[in-house]
């Protein structure tokens, strides 16, 4: 009898273990889908607000062109690979996007009234907010995906997670050239 109600209690303590584990695994799966969505609404704000600073830009920019078009292609890019939920392929247009911006804040040196528009210091200065919002969600997001990683990598959470299908994450990751400081000087040469 004692022996019975020893192994019921430890199949009991075992279940409850179990089911702990799932939880906190469907929590960290959980945790990786918002912090992609926060990143996403962060970025769908700062698409929609660059074509307003290109169209200022254009206007005192005319042989700028070829930065403009590079801005546009890179945030039809990075759209696209958002919408995908590619997180590879979004790494590598933002580092695009990123580079096109620091260019384009680079060359707003070279035009006097641009750099005295109001319009165009607004907008410049809530694009450099979002980036940095961006980072943090982007650090924030690689967090969640490492930890949900690891979790689902050791024992006893690997069987759990094998049984279930939890699978691991991509971390969102950028080129080495957007890490990098810009190089401002550089902008002006050529």
């Amino acid at each position: 009898m004692l022996a019975g109600a020893i192994f019921i209690a430890l199949l009991f303590g075992l279940t409850l273990y179990l089911i702990l584990i799932y939880n906190n695994l469907v929590a960290l799966k959980n945790n990786i889908s918002r912090n992609w969505s926060n990143i996403d609404v962060l970025l769908k704000q700062r698409y929609s607000e660059l074509p307003k600073l290109i169209d200022t830009c254009k206007e005192y920019m005319k042989y700028e062109q070829e930065t403009l078009q590079k801005i546009v292609n890179a945030r039809q890019s990075a759209i696209s690979a958002t919408n995908a939920q590619d997180v590879v392929a979004l790494g590598q247009a933002e580092s695009a996007l990123k580079s096109g911006l620091s260019r384009l804040f680079a060359l707003s040196e070279n035009y006097p009234d641009l750099k005295a528009n109001q319009a165009f210091n607004q907008l410049q200065t809530r694009i450099t907010q979002l980036e940095n919002d961006i980072a943090d969600r982007r650090e924030l997001y690689n967090e969640s995906v490492n930890l949900n990683n690891i979790r689902i990598q050791q024992i006893p959470d690997v069987f759990i997670a094998r049984v279930c299908n939890f699978t691991a994450a991509k971390l969102l990751t950028f080129s080495a050239e957007e890490i990098q400081d810009v190089a401002v000087d550089q902008q002006f040469k050529g």
